[in-house]
């Protein structure tokens, strides 16, 4: 009875050990080297500043802005561009890409 019970316990925590610690492990370091990654990445310069962006969209006339307001490009454009940046982290993750 002893061995049946040892050898359950043993099957538990082998189970507990390869498949949930070991993988929260790893999408931990995943999740945290990504968060780290773009961190520096906003901090190095390599992204343009909000004020630099705001002042180039400043000369863009009144007849080009009814038309991207027509077709919604402030909802697009931020959408575009964090799926760019998703997908181009993604593929650097070298499990997952």
């Amino acid at each position: 009875m002893f061995g049946i019970v040892l050898s359950a316990l043993n099957a538990v925590l082998a189970f507990l050990i390869r498949s949930v610690i070991v993988k929260l492990a790893v999408f931990f370091s995943f999740f945290f080297i990504t968060t780290e990654f773009m961190q520096v990445l906003m901090s190095s310069g390599l992204f343009p500043s909000a004020s630099s962006i705001s002042s180039s969209l400043g000369s863009i006339p009144a007849g080009v802005w009814y038309f991207l307001d027509l077709f919604n490009v402030s909802a697009g454009v931020p959408l575009i561009l964090s799926a760019y940046a998703t997908r181009f982290i993604i593929r650097r993750i070298p499990v997952i890409g």
